[in-house]
């Protein structure tokens, strides 16, 4: 009797002890044969370029970036002064440029007429033929007229050099500008005014200008 309890007791504890799972016991699961792996597909370097031209196409489209032709300006402004500017879209230089040149000429147009005035009073004084103004001024020699002439030829040649350097600065700023037109239109390239800060605390803040390039 004590035989069949004690084995009836073994069998219970065996019983008892295989229904409870160990703290470090893993569970492993099967998949099914026919399931399949995903993995996430690994991008080549051409089609990361690719996205990244992409980005870049839409990026421009927004801003639209303006581009003007140096050489076009150029010639413009050398068919007539102003033009170029004005195809910079730079219309304040225009009265400028204009005021310059007809300045310019102006002077050396009225020192021609002095100049031809003068001579002509010189060539009567110096061959004695009757002339009107050498008449009535009988205390101009031929010095004074010869040096009056003179003078008037000088300021003429001035005065055509300085326009004649006006011109071509204006055609050098036509250029120049239409060549520095793309950069102020791009959102890369920034110059604005900024106030500068003292990082030490030491000088005041100033008022400067900030040039910052974004690649």
């Amino acid at each position: 009797m004590k035989k069949l309890l004690f084995t009836f007791f073994l069998c219970l504890f065996a019983l008892a002890y295989s229904q409870v799972n160990p703290n470090d016991t893993i569970r492993v699961e099967h998949l099914p044969k026919d399931s399949i792996s995903v993995e996430k597909p690994v991008k080549s370097e051409a089609s990361i370029v690719q996205d990244i031209e992409k980005v870049n196409a839409k990026t421009l489209k927004k801003v639209q970036i303006t581009k003007l032709n140096p050489t076009k300006a150029g010639l413009y402004s050398a068919v007539l002064p102003g033009l170029g500017q004005y195809y910079n879209k730079k219309y304040w230089k225009i009265p400028i440029v204009w005021g310059a040149v007809g300045v310019g000429a102006g002077i050396a147009i009225w020192n021609d007429k002095q100049y031809k005035k003068y001579r002509g009073y010189y060539v009567a004084k110096l061959n004695g033929t009757p002339d009107e103004f050498v008449d009535t001024h009988p205390w101009l020699d031929k010095v004074a007229l010869g040096n009056a002439q003179d003078r008037a030829k000088r300021q003429r040649d001035y005065a055509i050099a300085i326009t004649g350097l006006i011109y071509i600065l204006n055609i050098v700023d036509a250029v120049v500008d239409a060549h520095l037109y793309e950069g102020r239109k791009d959102p890369d390239l920034t110059f604005s005014p900024a106030v500068i800060q003292d990082n030490f605390g030491i000088v005041p803040p100033k008022s400067g200008l900030s040039l910052s390039y974004r690649f």
